[in-house]
């Protein structure tokens, strides 16, 4: 199951730069690759996965659920995209907006009364753009059974103070992992780019 989000994010409340994604998202293909051989990775213009990294946690309560008892997927997205947006808010130091959410995923139901936990970071880092991974975990007080319920990858835009797409720093891999993720990425990318010129 797939989902496009238009919705906007912005810490600073103040901006408002719809128009300027698509823009922004052509540049970064065609420069990214550019920009990172130009530039090296090193610790003075970059950061690591980690330094972003975040983890948001909710009780769920009756004014969140359906008549069956289990957690909105509206509210479940609401929560993807306010954790999402904390990492890319915290590598970038810049107000964003929520680009994209490529995909999400339900592969449990959220039950009333269960605590979830979001876990988010980043996988990507374009010139102006960030894709950030979240995973979303539901934990039963009760039992303390833990059950990853849903995923979903969304893509944010660092904004400058006149509101246009400005730069970020670049993302340090440390791991096979990050640098796996970070490849899948980039190849996502390229298919979403060919897919818009088809």
């Amino acid at each position: 199951m797939a989902y496009q989000a238009t919705a906007y994010f912005n810490f600073n409340g103040i901006l408002n730069q719809y128009d300027k994604i698509g823009v922004v998202l052509k540049s970064n293909r065609t420069n990214n690759r550019k920009n990172i051989e130009e530039k090296p990775m090193t610790e003075e213009n970059g950061k690591y996965v980690s330094d972003s990294a975040s983890q948001m946690q909710q009780i769920v309560l009756p004014n969140d659920t359906n008549i069956l008892g289990n957690l909105l997927g509206g509210k479940v997205m609401e929560w993807i995209d306010m954790v999402g947006a904390m990492v890319a808010y915290r590598h970038s130091r810049r107000p964003i907006v929520t680009a994209s959410m490529e995909r999400l995923d339900f592969h449990h139901p959220i039950k009333l009364g269960n605590i979830v936990i979001l876990k988010a970071e980043l996988t990507y880092v374009g010139r102006t753009s960030m894709e950030v991974s979240v995973s979303v975990f539901s934990e039963n007080p009760r039992t303390g059974e833990n059950l990853r319920t849903s995923s979903a990858t969304l893509t944010f835009v660092a904004l400058d103070d006149q509101g246009k797409p400005t730069s970020v720093p670049a993302l340090l891999l440390k791991t096979e992992e990050e640098k796996r993720r970070f490849e899948e990425a980039e190849q996502r990318r390229i298919q979403r780019a060919a897919h818009k010129r088809n």
